[in-house]
C-alpha cells in the first residue's frame, strides 16, 4: 500500500507579526500547492488542543499532504517555496527556532 507523505510544519510567531501577515503567508502556500504536481491537500490553522501547554508556544501552523517522497521534496526546492520559507523564518520568534518541521509516512 503507498504511503502519502504527511508535512507537518509547527510555528512560533513574533508578537508583531500581524494576522494579516501570517494569513498572507498561508494563502500563498495554498496558492502554491495548486501549482505542484503531487500536492494532495493543506490546511493551516491555530492549535485548538487542550493540552495548550504542551505547544512550547507553537501556537499555530499547517500540514500538506503529498502523493510520495518525491513531490515533497520537489516543493522543498521549488523557488516558490523557498520564498515562502523565508518569509516564515522573518516571521518566527528566533527565525529558525521558532519553526518545527515533522514529515511522516501515512
Amino acid at each position: 500500500m503507498p504511503f502519502v507523505i504527511r508535512h507537518c510544519v509547527f510555528l512560533r510567531f513574533r508578537d508583531d507579526v500581524s494576522a494579516p501577515d501570517r494569513q498572507s503567508i498561508y494563502r500563498d502556500l495554498k496558492t502554491l500547492c495548486t501549482e505542484l504536481p503531487g500536492a494532495l491537500t493543506i490546511a493551516s490553522g491555530a492549535n485548538v488542543s487542550p493540552e495548550a501547554a504542551m505547544d512550547k508556544g507553537f501556537s499555530e501552523g499547517f500540514i500538506l499532504d503529498f502523493a510520495d517522497a518525491a513531490a515533497r521534496d520537489a516543493y522543498l526546492v521549488d523557488p516558490k517555496h523557498q520564498a515562502i520559507a523565508g518569509r516564515i523564518v522573518a516571521s518566527t520568534v528566533g527565525g529558525v527556532d521558532g519553526v518545527i518541521v515533522f514529515d511522516m509516512e501515512v
